[in-house]
């Protein structure tokens, strides 16, 4: 199907389903994986199993929001080119100007220090938490790739330069090229998308034309909103293995550089756990924090140009890429490596921000129990995080 023949009624309803899906999407990337095969493979067969989990493959294999690059990719196969955007549209927008409302209330009535900002907090520790256990048994299962998150967590927390963490993705790309390179699966399905060839490679050179181009322009023209964009767009470029990642990207590039305070950051990144949709939706709140409206809007594109430029140039090639088993073990390497990074967020800035005393250190035990043993939706643990946060200030703990 090419976009061309695309009717109104279909990207319509390509609207329809994927703005319900933003609307009640909570639980991070892997929950929403599991309510678009609900969705779109069980109940409307808008595509088969086969061609599902190819793409999921894909949009792991690729750096940035791995559920927003899939929800792309469904409106690909649907709707051609226009069903792709319209796809993320109605997933993503839901999240963006709830969490853009939520950064104007926060700087209208001053309230970045109330004791929920700090509740919220102590959930971003708790999910944190359990995202690195998660991944980390997904993602490093042997040994050998469990000395690569030491490793990747380790350079980040030792040398901490504006691009340490590219450096552990590359050396880890490499460690993986090499040591799984002779890891065999054979792969017989093909799958087939609505995309050409010349126009996925255009978009890959967009995508890296971008990525080294906007520096440059950010470093002569001195401008800030050339600088947030370049900044925002690299943090989604290089964040592999889902969007409790693009943190310390984001925490790098927004308090390191005094645009946003670390309370808000924090509070930021607890409240964007209440709000379904995908987690990259965080950069809207600290774009408003910033700017307003605009700002959040400009942080918006700038943290997911990066993910529809990959998937429309990887649609068309993925057949061939998947087949390379050495591009799949410099993956692998990578995977690990970025467990390790979270790890080395989670220290800092999270913990030492968060947790200042004892009390806050068992109420964060609490909240992380909810997730890992309780199996609680992340909304309920959002709310006992706020009214636990008005508590502990009530009694002055």
């Amino acid at each position: 199907m090419s976009y061309k023949s695309v009717s109104m009624k279909t990207l319509l309803e390509v609207l329809i389903i994927s703005t319900k899906l933003g609307l009640t999407s909570f639980g991070g990337p892997t929950a929403h994986l599991g309510y678009f095969h609900e969705e779109y493979v069980r109940r409307r067969k808008w595509i088969d199993e086969k061609t599902y989990a190819e793409l999921v493959a894909l949009c792991q294999f690729l750096p940035g929001p791995s559920s927003s690059q899939v929800g792309i990719g469904i409106g690909v196969v649907r709707g051609g080119v226009i069903g792709g955007i319209i796809s993320f549209l109605g997933f993503t927008m839901p999240s963006v100007l709830a969490l853009i409302l939520f950064a104007l209330v926060i700087d209208a009535y001053s309230i970045s220090e109330v004791g929920w900002i700090h509740g919220l907090k102590l959930v971003a520790v708790a999910v944190v938490a359990h995202a690195i256990l998660g991944m980390a048994k997904n993602l490093a299962p042997d040994l050998t790739r469990k000395a690569i998150v030491l490793f990747g967590m380790s350079i980040a927390l030792l040398w901490e330069t504006a691009f340490g963490q590219l450096w552990i993705i590359l050396l880890s790309a490499m460690l993986g090229f090499f040591i799984y390179r002779s890891n065999q699966e054979k792969v017989d399905s093909v799958t087939h998308f609505p995309i050409s060839k010349r126009f996925g490679a255009l978009c890959l050179t967009l995508f890296f034309g971008l990525l080294i181009f906007l520096p440059i322009l950010s470093e002569v023209t001195k401008l800030e909103w050339i600088a947030v964009f370049d900044s925002v767009y690299r943090a989604g470029s290089l964040v592999f293995g889902g969007g409790h990642v693009v943190l310390p990207l984001l925490e790098s590039e927004f308090v390191s550089s005094g645009w946003v305070s670390e309370e808000a950051f924090l509070g930021g990144y607890g409240i964007t756990q209440a709000v379904p949709g995908p987690l990259f939706t965080f950069a809207a709140f600290l774009g408003a924090v910033m700017n307003g409206w605009a700002g959040g809007l400009l942080a918006t594109i700038a943290i997911f140009l990066p993910a529809f430029l990959l998937v429309f140039g990887a649609l068309p090639f993925w057949n061939q890429l998947r087949r390379n088993n050495k591009v799949k073990g410099a993956f692998m390497g990578v995977n690990a490596a970025v467990v390790g990074i979270l790890i080395a967020a989670f220290y800092d800035p999270i913990f030492i921000t968060s947790v200042l005393a004892p009390v806050d250190f068992v109420f964060a035990t609490f909240l992380f129990s909810m997730l890992q043993f309780w199996k609680c939706p992340p909304w309920l643990v959002v709310f006992t995080g706020v009214i636990g946060g008005f508590i502990l200030q009530s009694i002055n703990f």
